[in-house]
């Protein structure tokens, strides 16, 4: 079970829920130190303090905040803790949402609440059950790590889910990196859709971080005193400028089909402008008796010339 690193209780109304919180997710990546080049010894990281140059100690170190140039006020830990905060040790639900009116942009980290004790048991899953009958969210603030968070309560699988969320004002406005107006032809945003629905899927449990495996490989053959394996030849293709935007609408289809094992004997989305096409085997059929016209009327011409004279 995983360590707990904080504990309070929700706010429900009148209803007080014991809970302790661990975080959701866990850091995968791979980590890396500086070292000397030339001797390998380790580069650290040292706090020094610009007056006197003396390298400091964490107990040695305390907050404040910059007024000026000149002016730094402190502020202890004790102080943060005695500020006068509703939300310190309990997470207060303010409101209920419906759970996809949330922008996935403001959600931050996640955190499991459990109950803690027995007491705890009823009014936990009491929550839990009124927030799937309902399909909302609650809408919550906490205090955590001397400042008070905004956060989204939901439900996974039989737990309750603590999502940090960002203020409204700590979201930018992406209207500034909209591009300019373009003009779609109806057929390529049909065929986009189609590509969503090839590549649509319930599960996503199979993708894998395969960096990370390629890293891991590439550290223990150098531990081993072995040459790191080479990429094999195509492995690292650069994709190719986009030129025809239906083309490689329609080759992504097919990809996405064959990578599903599906056959697609045309292995497109639909065929392109087929009334033109259609138009256009009429118009072919029809060569064949222009020609033979024009040969008849050569002909005609052609007999009824007067020989030249000598």
């Amino acid at each position: 079970m995983p360590s707990t690193i904080w504990s309070g209780a929700i706010s429900f109304g009148l209803v007080t829920i014991p809970i302790r919180v661990s975080s959701a997710t866990e850091n995968r990546s791979i980590s890396f130190h500086q070292y000397h080049l030339e001797d390998m010894g380790r580069i650290r990281t040292r706090k020094v303090c610009e007056i006197d140059g003396e390298a400091l100690g964490q107990e040695d170190i305390g907050k404040g905040y910059e007024l000026t140039k000149e002016q730094t006020v402190p502020v202890t830990d004790e102080e943060l803790d005695q500020m006068p905060l509703p939300t310190a040790k309990a997470i207060e639900i303010v409101a209920f949402v419906d759970r996809e009116s949330i922008d996935p942009v403001r959600i931050a980290d996640s955190y499991y609440l459990s109950a803690d004790g027995a007491v705890a048991a009823k009014p936990y899953v009491l929550l839990r059950r009124a927030l799937e009958r309902t399909s909302k969210a609650a809408i919550a603030k906490f205090a955590w790590h001397n400042r008070e968070r905004l956060g989204l309560l939901s439900v996974r699988d039989d737990a309750l889910v603590l999502h940090s969320m960002k203020w409204p004002d700590e979201v930018r406005s992406p209207a500034e990196l909209a591009p300019d107006a373009v003009d779609l032809d109806e057929d390529e945003i049909q065929r986009a859709i189609e590509l969503m629905d090839s590549m649509t899927t319930d599960d996503i449990s199979g993708y894998r971080d395969h960096y990370r495996e390629a890293l891991e490989e590439l550290i223990a053959a150098k531990s081993r005193g072995q040459e790191p394996a080479q990429p094999a030849e195509g492995q690292a293709e650069q994709p190719g400028q986009v030129v025809d935007l239906l083309a490689a609408l329609n080759a992504s289809v097919q990809r996405a089909k064959e990578s599903r094992g599906e056959s697609d004997e045309h292995a497109t989305v639909h065929e392109m402008k087929p009334r033109k096409k259609t138009a256009a085997k009429k118009m072919g059929k029809k060569a064949p008796a222009k020609k033979a016209a024009a040969k008849k009327t050569t002909t005609k011409k052609t007999a009824g010339r007067k020989p030249r004279s000598a």
